[in-house]
């Protein structure tokens, strides 16, 4: 039997996973949906899809698994449409960064024996730098090395936590299981923050007369410090994921202008030793993190046996049961 998945969202994480699982077309039917149908008739082109269907209600309603790669401010909305059309055992696997309000959503709009699964992707560490070649295209090894941060609301059926599970694996990277709460803040301080980081210094800098100068000599430390920018998570809505994540970032905000009066402080007295064991310390630490981010290790068991096509596939069937309770 081949199993209908359905991404919703064709961007750079939508046609990934599509192209990551080309080699399965007996076992996987990939349904393509895109607000622009432009975009979709790319995304055959190139392989990621084998059908688009700009239709939303019906790219939904036989879908064994739908995929949603949409913009934070258009996941609830999305989620309201498709419910109605979900089939019984269906799992939507969310690659949105907000976890705690998206399974409060799910848990309001979906009807029974559908099952939303939160599946937020960290990126191959090639294609990290901004600079890099095709840093920004699509590609089926887009999440090797990787992590997926996986949870889930109460009662989800088991059989829908593993099948994320083993997609994580056969996606190139290893799940990594959190409660909402707990990534909700992870991501607040290694993706909202660098955001509005990268906000305040482009203002702060842009606002400034001697701007239309500086600009001619602006060069790689500046385009890596402003591109988190360019990926802000909301489409129509700026700022709403922020805002929608606020406790978190409000109290990461507060911890780093400290760090930023820590460093003033250090030039206005001129404390060359302090600022000196300041950056040391903070070059160590990336150091440190980018060579475990680059080996993908992290001091943990070891990572999960790759299943093969026909075990992934066969976690499906019978979804539609009797939800077991998890622990």
């Amino acid at each position: 039997m081949t199993i209908r998945m359905t991404i919703i969202g064709l961007g750079r994480i939508g046609l990934s996973i599509g192209l990551a699982l080309k080699d399965n077309p007996h076992q996987i039917m990939r349904i393509g949906n895109d607000a622009d149908p432009q975009i979709e008739q790319k995304a055959l082109k190139m392989g990621a899809l084998d059908e688009a269907i700009h239709n939303l209600h019906t790219a939904t309603a036989d879908a064994d698994i739908v995929i949603l790669a949409v913009p934070m401010d258009e996941v609830r909305e999305t989620l309201t449409t498709i419910a109605p059309n979900l089939k019984p055992g269906a799992v939507i696997l969310d690659t949105s960064p907000l976890k705690t309000l998206v399974t409060r959503w799910a848990k309001d709009l979906l009807p029974a024996e559908r099952y939303l699964v939160s599946f937020s992707p960290s990126l191959n560490p090639e294609c990290l730098y901004p600079l890099a070649p095709g840093s920004e295209t699509p590609r089926p090894d887009l999440f090797k090395g990787g992590v997926f941060v996986i949870t889930s609301p109460p009662h989800t059926h088991s059989d829908a936590l593993k099948l994320a599970s083993d997609l994580a694996v056969l996606l190139g990277g290893q799940p990594y299981f959190a409660d909402p709460y707990e990534a909700d803040g992870l991501m607040a301080a290694v993706h909202g923050l660098p955001q509005l980081s990268a906000v305040a210094l482009l203002t702060a800098i842009t606002r400034q007369p001697g701007w239309r100068e500086a600009r001619k000599l602006a060069g790689q430390a500046f385009v890596e410090a402003t591109e988190p920018i360019t990926h802000l998570d909301d489409h129509t809505h700026l700022g709403e994921s922020i805002l929608l994540n606020r406790e978190n970032l409000l109290r990461l905000l507060d911890n780093y202008i400290a760090t930023l009066q820590e460093m003033r402080d250090y030039l206005e007295t001129e404390d060359r030793e302090s600022l000196a064991a300041f950056l040391k310390e903070a070059i160590q630490a990336r150091t440190i993190w980018w060579q475990q981010r680059q080996k993908g290790d992290w001091e943990t068991t070891p990572p999960p046996e790759i299943p093969s096509s026909g075990q992934f596939f066969a976690r499906l069937f019978g979804l539609g049961g009797k939800p077991t309770k998890k622990e």
